[in-house]
C-alpha cells in the first residue's frame, strides 16, 4: 500500500488526474491499516486552505487533517482495531461483498476477480485481505488513473470499475463508520472518502 499522502484534494491541484490518483493512493493505506507515524505526521502538516475557498472537498479535508492533529498513532490504531479488527465479526466491514451480497467471499468478489484478470491484475499472495477490501479497490483506481498502459488506464475503464465495484457500496460503508459511536479519526476519514467519491461520481456522470 502506498504511504504517500496527497498534498490537497483534487480541486486545488494543477494536475487533476495526478491529484485524483494521489487521493486514491492516500485512501488505500488509511483504510488498510492504522497510519504509520510518518504518514500521520505528513498529514498533520498538510495545508488545509484551498486556493479557491469553498471547494466541496475543503471542509472534509480540513476535518481529516484536524483529526490527524488531534490524535496520536496508538489512539488511531486502537480505534482501527475496535472498528474493523478483533476476533470474529467486526463492528464495521471493509469488504464490498458484505454490502452487496450480505456475506463475505460471495458472487461480487468473483465478478471483481474476473474483471481484475481482464485488466491484467491479480492479488498479491502475501496480502491477507481479499480484493474487495476498500483499500484494494482504491489501489486499483489509482492504477487505472496513473498507470502507463493507456489501453487499461483510461477514463472508460475507471468509470466502469468505479460503477461496478465502489459506487454501489462504498457510501454505505462511509455511513456505517460515521455513525459508529467509537469513530473519531475514522469518522473524519469516512466523511472525506464519501465527499471524494461523490466528486468522482459527478465527474463520471459528465462523461455520459
Amino acid at each position: 500500500m502506498s504511504q504517500t499522502p496527497a498534498p490537497f484534494p483534487p480541486s486545488a491541484a494543477l494536475d487533476e488526474e495526478l491529484a485524483r490518483a494521489e487521493v486514491y493512493g492516500l485512501l488505500a493505506p488509511l483504510w488498510y491499516a492504522a497510519p504509520s507515524a510518518d504518514l500521520l505526521q505528513a498529514l498533520r502538516v498538510a495545508p488545509t486552505e484551498a486556493p479557491t475557498p469553498g471547494g466541496f472537498l475543503e471542509e472534509p479535508w480540513r476535518a481529516l487533517v484536524g483529526a490527524c492533529r488531534a490524535m496520536e498513532p496508538p489512539q488511531i490504531a486502537a480505534e482501527y482495531d475496535a472498528l474493523f479488527g478483533g476476533m470474529g465479526k467486526p463492528d464495521v466491514y471493509l469488504f464490498g461483498s458484505h454490502y452487496l451480497a450480505g456475506f463475505l467471499n460471495e458472487r461480487p468478489l468473483v465478478k471483481l476477480r474476473d474483471q481484475l484478470a481482464g485488466l491484467g491484475l491479480a492479488r498479491d499472495e502475501a496480502m491477507p485481505e481479499t480484493e474487495d477490501h476498500i483499500a484494494c479497490l482504491c489501489e486499483v483506481m489509482r492504477y487505472l488513473i496513473a498507470g502507463d498502459d493507456a489501453a487499461v488506464s483510461n477514463l472508460a475503464r475507471q468509470r466502469e470499475f468505479f460503477a461496478a465495484h465502489l459506487q454501489p457500496w462504498a457510501p454505505q460503508l462511509c455511513d456505517a463508520v460515521a455513525a459508529h459511536p467509537g469513530a473519531h479519526f475514522y469518522a473524519a476519514l469516512a466523511g472525506f472518502t464519501r465527499a471524494f467519491l461523490s466528486v468522482e461520481q459527478q465527474g463520471f456522470d459528465m462523461l455520459e
